[in-house]
């Protein structure tokens, strides 16, 4: 059964969607982008300050299901221009190291806000249960 999961960690949903939904198996997040908790957007940031934030809004929804970036099966990375992969993958990397879960990587037309990326994630909830 779907359940909708929602933490005060990262950014609220600012539209008809959930920070992530689960059906106690696997959680889907929505696309985080470098938007803070409190709402300050770091559109003006580089490129892997971006990510870092995303990733760290990606992990606070992870956590609030008891999970973790090791959890996570599948991550879609959506850039503004494609020409930031490499900073975008430095910064990533710190956050996925030893066993990285898949991944994609493509240059989206336009991103919420106008930031640089935005991040995506499907996890396995198994290993929370334990």
């Amino acid at each position: 059964m779907k359940r909708t999961v929602s933490t005060d960690e990262a950014p609220a949903a600012v539209g008809a969607y959930s920070q992530a939904t689960t059906d106690g198996d696997l959680l889907f997040t929505a696309g985080q982008i470098p938007l803070t908790p409190d709402g300050d957007l770091l559109d003006d940031e580089p490129i892997d300050v971006q990510t870092e934030r995303a990733l760290d809004n990606l992990a606070a929804i992870l956590e609030a299901e008891g999970a973790g970036l090791e959890d996570v099966l599948k991550v879609t990375v959506f850039l503004a221009d494609i020409d930031d992969f490499e900073a975008m993958n430095g910064a990533y990397a710190e956050y996925f190291d030893d066993e990285p879960p898949a991944r994609s990587a493509v240059q989206a037309g336009a991103l919420p806000k106008g930031v640089g990326v935005e991040i995506e994630a499907v996890a396995s909830l198994e290993s929370a249960d334990e």
